[in-house]
C-alpha cells in the first residue's frame, strides 16, 4: 500500500521559563540580576512511523507520553523542533473536544461552521447536517447555544461532525471517552465502519481493548521516546507486560 505520512525522528521542544510566561518587568528584573534562565524540555523525541493508504494506526502509552504533542504536530497546529514530516493527504484532526466551535452559536450553526473549517461546502453539509445530527443523538438541541450543552454532548458533536465528513486521514485523541455507554459502543462501531471503509486513521486512546479490536498498527511512546512501532497484538502485549511490571 502507499505510503501517505511519513514521521522521521520527529523531536518537539518546549522551552520553559520563556520571557512571556513572565512578563516584561519581571524578565528586565531578573536579566539584569542575572538570575533569568531558560530550560528545555523535550516533549517528544526521535519519533518516526509511516501511515499506510487504509492503516488504523493506535498511539499507546502513559499520561505524559506524548501523545497529543505528536498529533498536533501531524496534524500541522504546530512544527516539530527536527525532523521531518510529509503528509499527502488532507487531515481531519479531532484533537480536543469544542475545537472549531463557538459556544454562543447553536448546535445547528457549529456543525456547518466546523464544516467550513474542514473546507467543506455548504451544499455537502446540507446533505451531512441529518446524519450528523441524528448520529449525535441532539435532535431536540439543534437550536440552543452550544454552551447549554454538557461536555459529553458536545463530544458525541464533535465526534459525530468529525466521523460523517468523509475524511482522507482521520485523527482522534480520545473522542471515544465521549458521551455514555450506549454512545461509545456506537462510536466503535462506526470507527469500525471507518476503518473497514479504508479511511487512513491515527488514534490515540488508552483503551488497549478499542486499539486491539480497531487498530493494525501500534506506536507506543514512553516520555516522550518511542518504545515500539508494529503489529497491534505484538506491542500491545509488549505494553501490557510493561505496565504490570510496574513502570
Amino acid at each position: 500500500m502507499a505510503v501517505i505520512l511519513d514521521a522521521k525522528n520527529i523531536s518537539i521542544r518546549y522551552m520553559i521559563g520563556d520571557y512571556r510566561d513572565l512578563g516584561i518587568k519581571d524578565y528586565v528584573i531578573q536579566k539584569l540580576r542575572g538570575e533569568y534562565k531558560m530550560q528545555e524540555f523535550w516533549a517528544v523525541r526521535n519519533v518516526s512511523f509511516q501511515l499506510n493508504d487504509g492503516d488504523f494506526l493506535g498511539i499507546i502509552g502513559k499520561n505524559g507520553a506524548g501523545k497529543s504533542t505528536l498529533l498536533k504536530a501531524v496534524a500541522g497546529i504546530m512544527q516539530p523542533t527536527e525532523g521531518s514530516l510529509a503528509v499527502k493527504k488532507q487531515i481531519t484532526a479531532l484533537l480536543e473536544l469544542g475545537t472549531g466551535f463557538d459556544g454562543d452559536m447553536t448546535v445547528r450553526e457549529n456543525i456547518f461552521l466546523r464544516g467550513a473549517i474542514l473546507g467543506y461546502t455548504r451544499a455537502f453539509m446540507n446533505v451531512a447536517y441529518g446524519g450528523i445530527v441524528a448520529f449525535s443523538e441532539l435532535e431536540e438541541f439543534v437550536d440552543r447555544p452550544l454552551k447549554h450543552l454538557s461536555s459529553g454532548m458536545k463530544g458525541r458533536l464533535a465526534f459525530s461532525v468529525a466521523c460523517l465528513v468523509k475524511p482522507e486521514i482521520l485523527i482522534l485523541d480520545e473522542v471515544l471517552a465521549a458521551g455514555d455507554a450506549s454512545f461509545k459502543k456506537k462510536s466503535e462501531a462506526k470507527m469500525m465502519e471507518i476503518l473497514n471503509s479504508g479511511v487512513s486513521t491515527i488514534f490515540v486512546s488508552h483503551s488497549l481493548a478499542s486499539v486491539k479490536s480497531m487498530c493494525n498498527k501500534v506506536l507506543w511512546l514512553h516520555k516522550g521516546q518511542q518504545m515500539a512501532f508494529g503489529e497491534t497484538a505484538e506491542i500491545c502485549d509488549m505494553y501490557t507486560k510493561f505496565i504490570d511490571e510496574g513502570n
